[in-house]
């Protein structure tokens, strides 16, 4: 295969014809086909003569042609849209009494991983910032074997049965008749859905909160969403709930802004994420458990198989022992994102599945995908998806496209070649391999829910009683803006009548948002109980008020105070933000006294939703001319309707007072001293909420 190189002293330019080749005369940096035959011509096909027709026997045109054909995989039917990373685990504390899984138990080892995270409903093509689930999903390639935890941003799921499964997605995904809307939940087919399976009403709570329109993908959480079993060296069993916490915090984005985001640079999250890395802002996670015996299990008002129910954390704690640290992007987007296989049946010895009927569907249901999409039962042999902590050997053979070169007779087992002096190849392992958690299963084959599967209420109550003022007005108004997207009357009321079931003054703000009578409650399966509210399950109030791994937008003109710029610049890179300067040309400005200052982003393609927080810094000569430029009154008018700090010189002023912006505690003349406007710019104005939007 030929290396990739940027520039090499071997490389020359001639010119053949007018057009412009680039030779080598080193052997290493010598362009071939795919087997090794050197290409003298890039750039023309082979031809009878230089008008004539195509020549068939070109194998270079029909080699790289053909390949081209063929560069696409069928993409994947949920979480098509992914961004992924590189990195490592580091246990900080043992669980030994719990496992014998050493990932879990050898304190201080790194483990390699790789991790990725989507969207659910959109295509590959689709944007990064819709309202959404994200797929949060860690390989960790242990010294057992590859340990894929595969997971959510949301610890609960839509459904209790696999079987479900493909009808929520077909009801999410765009309407078959139509094909559209694309990554989006706002239709009559997914709604259909909903009103008929109560089931889903806790994970509605989750979907229409402003956990799925996130910051950044360096700030949400990770939730392994089912139960597992731990399992000792005495083969006792513990239950366990696998949680991601972000060091950066939980943190999320406004429904307007993420709209707006969308627009200005779909890539936004993976953009954020490449760049952090690239700038060596790693990306961590703690890694904590819940843990539970099975009568502590048994003890709960619900059934901890049931993957629409979560264990708050005021009952059983988060144990934080270990980290993750994201510290190197991918070399190829294609070989490494797009090829990775996530199974949730790659676990190791030490670590059990629970029989969660949804879980137990997707220990199928993803092997089967990954033979469908990447088109051999070989895909383990991609260099992303092998075994790396320790060797992967069985007696496994042959297959469409067989990577590896096997060696000897034996491809059976048990066999005894080895009496024989040849190689009889591995054996199994009866002390240090994977077991099973023997757990009793003598029952009568039925279709049936467990009755403790049947209250759909008292978790979506509990959601949405524990959310801040905020936050409820938030979700009130995703549900307004949803249902509003409905064409058909009765879907609409279904959900209403289950949501009256949640919380009356929720169901309530939802009916006089869309201006309709708010319909009787349906009848519940289970009647819903109250529950002692869980702060954390806030997001408000919970992250820390930091500037670190936020990002800042200065908006300058010429003329503009370089003093100022410099003092905002350094006060918010010493507090960890990352700071771009915006101009209305890419060339940058002039700043006062001559000085040239470059621009990171133009101003029309640069708005205000880029960033956390903003200071706009301008000459009076240059505010005038910006007060008949509509981006720069929308880069004011946005960052103050999106709650953001605005720090300002006063010959902004006419542009804040064109943009609607009032005085506030996030408003701050900066012009004297950048600091004070620190503390703001940490976190959003929520204050300033009731000023700027009406909210159910």
């Amino acid at each position: 295969m030929a290396k990739t190189q940027n520039s090499s002293p071997d490389l020359n330019t001639v010119g053949n014809g007018g057009e412009t080749h680039q030779t080598a005369s080193d052997p290493q940096a010598r362009l071939t086909t795919n087997h090794g035959v050197p290409i003298s011509d890039n750039q023309n096909s082979l031809k009878a003569g230089p008008r004539g027709p195509s020549l068939l026997e070109d194998f270079v045109l029909r080699e790289k042609i053909q390949h081209f054909d063929h560069e696409r995989i069928p993409e994947r039917i949920v979480h098509a849209r992914g961004s992924a990373a590189h990195g490592f685990f580091e246990l900080t504390e043992s669980l030994a009494e719990f496992t014998t899984a050493k990932i879990l138990t050898e304190v201080g080892r790194k483990t390699e991983l790789f991790t990725r995270f989507s969207t659910v409903a959109g295509g590959a093509g689709s944007v990064d910032t819709p309202r959404d689930v994200r797929g949060f999903a860690v390989k960790m390639y242990t010294s057992e074997g590859n340990w894929d935890l595969v997971g959510n941003n949301i610890p609960v799921f839509f459904i209790q049965d696999a079987i479900k499964f493909p009808d929520l997605i077909h009801a999410v995904k765009m309407e078959a008749d139509r094909g559209y809307p694309q990554a989006a939940s706002a239709h009559d087919t997914f709604w259909d859905f909903i009103g008929l399976m109560p089931e889903t009403t806790h994970m509605i709570m989750w979907a229409m909160s402003d956990r799925t329109i996130p910051r950044s993908l360096r700030m949400i959480e990770g939730f392994g969403v089912h139960t597992f079993r731990l399992i000792n060296d005495k083969d006792e069993a513990t239950l366990v709930k696998f949680h991601w916490r972000p060091k950066l915090g939980t943190q999320s984005t406004g429904w307007d802004e993420a709209v707006k985001i969308a627009g200005a640079d779909p890539d936004f999250h993976r953009r954020d994420l490449y760049e952090s890395i690239d700038n060596g802002d790693f990306p961590e996670w703690e890694f904590g458990v819940q843990l539970l015996t099975q009568a502590e299990a048994d003890a709960l008002p619900f059934d901890v198989l049931d993957a629409t129910k979560l264990i708050p954390e005021e009952l059983h704690p988060v144990r934080v022992v270990g980290r993750m640290v994201l510290n190197r992007n991918p070399d190829n987007f294609f070989a490494e994102t797009e090829q990775v296989a996530f199974l949730p049946t790659n676990i190791v010895p030490g670590i059990d599945f629970s029989e969660d009927p949804l879980l137990q569907g997707r220990l199928f249901s993803y092997q089967d995908t990954q033979l469908s999409r990447l088109g051999t039962v070989n895909f383990h042999q991609l260099p992303i998806n092998q075994a790396k902590g320790c060797p992967f050997q069985n007696l496994q053979r042959d297959g469409q496209m067989q990577m590896a070169v096997p060696k000897g007779r034996a491809n059976y087992e048990p066999n005894s070649l080895a009496q024989a002096g040849e190689d009889g190849g591995p054996r199994e392992d009866p002390k240090g391999g994977f077991r099973s958690f023997a757990a009793p299963v003598e029952q009568t084959k039925v279709r049936l829910r467990a009755e403790t599967f049947a209250d759909h209420y008292s978790q979506a109550r509990l959601f949405f009683r524990s959310q801040t003022a905020p936050e409820q007005a938030h979700l009130a108004s995703a549900i307004v803006f949803e249902l509003s997207k409905l064409s058909l009357d009765h879907v609409r009321d279904r959900v209403l009548g289950n949501l009256r079931n949640v919380d009356q003054t929720l169901a309530q703000r939802a009916a006089e948002g869309l201006g309709v009578d708010l319909p009787k409650a349906n009848a519940a399966a289970s009647e819903p109980y109250d529950m002692d509210d869980s702060p954390a399950l806030r997001i408000v109030g919970k992250y820390p008020d930091t500037l670190k791994g936020r990002a800042v937008g200065i908006l300058v003109s010429d003329g503009a105070d370089g003093a100022v710029i410099d003092a905002v610049k350094a006060a918010a890179e010493g507090a960890g933000a990352t700071v771009k300067i915006v101009a209305p040309k890419i060339v940058g400005v002039k700043l006062k006294g001559g000085k040239r200052l470059k621009a990171d982003g133009q101003l029309a393609g640069t708005p205000s939703v880029m960033f956390d927080a903003v200071a706009i810094v301008l000459s009076k000569a240059g505010c005038a001319d910006l007060l008949t430029e509509g981006a720069a009154i929308d880069f004011a008018k946005d960052a103050f309707g999106h709650l953001k700090a605005i720090g300002f010189t006063p010959e902004a002023q006419p542009l804040l007072d064109k943009a609607g912006v009032e005085a506030d505690a996030g408003v701050i003349d900066i012009s004297g001293d950048a600091k004070p406007w620190l503390a703001p710019a940490a976190t959003r104005q929520w204050d300033r909420e009731p000023k700027v939007r009406t909210l159910a």
